[in-house]
């Protein structure tokens, strides 16, 4: 007779990780892993499950703008990771919050906005007036200058070249996981020029420009939407913060 092992951790909690693209994705589960390594001990890190529909499969609803069917797959997707058992989710992707909070259905499992756990991070540092690196759905859009400002701090994005340049690297290079010194320059100009107009830190909002831009090249302190999202998720996973309650739509702000 074949004994099934005891699988069960009632300390711990499932993460599922709603993947839109694949570098954030990998990165945002590495972190969450190395967590649990160095909080647990080696080898050690609460259950976690990734689900991936190919991005491909939404990009042409991205550039027409239509965020109905991307909320869809991105609602499959969750639908998926609490079958596989799951307890909440965390989307490594900063412009997918703008399809995930369109009204709809509950999805399926709870999870953490990353838009409030990177702009907590920035209340907590004090910051006053943070520079907004990401695609330009999100540059333009209205998800970090409305987190921001609920904390009483000015969002700034690149003027519209430099925004270009941004989401030309991200889409062309980042995404396909190539990371080249002439685009880590063309980075750090435009921070550097976000510098120039009071910013006191840098909000990496695209999950891969992370990297491409690290603390040690950066002009501007970081504010590193992967990891921080990771380490808020390791956080939930072994009960050392509250379960989120979100499940998609409007954020409720009473």
């Amino acid at each position: 007779m074949i004994i099934a092992p005891d699988l069960e951790r009632p300390d711990m909690q499932h993460l599922g990780i709603l993947a839109h693209s694949a570098e954030g994705a990998a990165l945002c589960f590495r972190t969450f892993c190395q967590e649990g390594f160095r909080e647990l001990g080696p080898d050690d890190h609460p259950d976690v499950t990734l689900d991936l529909i190919a991005l491909a499969r939404s990009m042409p609803a991205w550039d027409a703008g239509d965020h109905a069917p991307i909320r869809g797959t991105l609602a499959e997707s969750v639908r998926r990771l609490a079958a596989a058992g799951a307890d909440f989710f965390v989307c490594p992707d900063n412009t997918a919050h703008m399809a995930l909070e369109r009204p709809g259905a509950d999805l399926a499992l709870p999870g953490l906005h990353i838009a409030q756990v990177v702009a907590g991070r920035a209340a907590r540092d004090g910051r006053t007036r943070v520079g907004v690196l990401g695609t330009r759905y999100t540059m333009d859009g209205p998800v970090y200058p409305r987190e921001l400002a609920a904390r009483g701090i000015a969002a700034e994005v690149p003027d519209e070249a430099d925004r270009e340049t941004v989401h030309r690297i991200i889409f062309d290079e980042l995404v396909n996981g190539i990371v080249t010194e002439d685009s880590r320059r063309e980075y750090v100009r435009i921070i550097e020029r976000l510098a120039g107009r009071g910013c006191d830190a840098v909000a990496l909002v695209c999950t891969e420009i992370p990297l491409l831009v690290t603390p040690d090249v950066s002009p501007l302190p970081t504010l590193d939407s992967t990891r921080l999202l990771a380490r808020a998720a390791f956080d939930v996973a072994a009960r050392r913060a509250a379960a989120p309650t979100w499940r998609g739509g409007p954020l409720d702000r009473r």
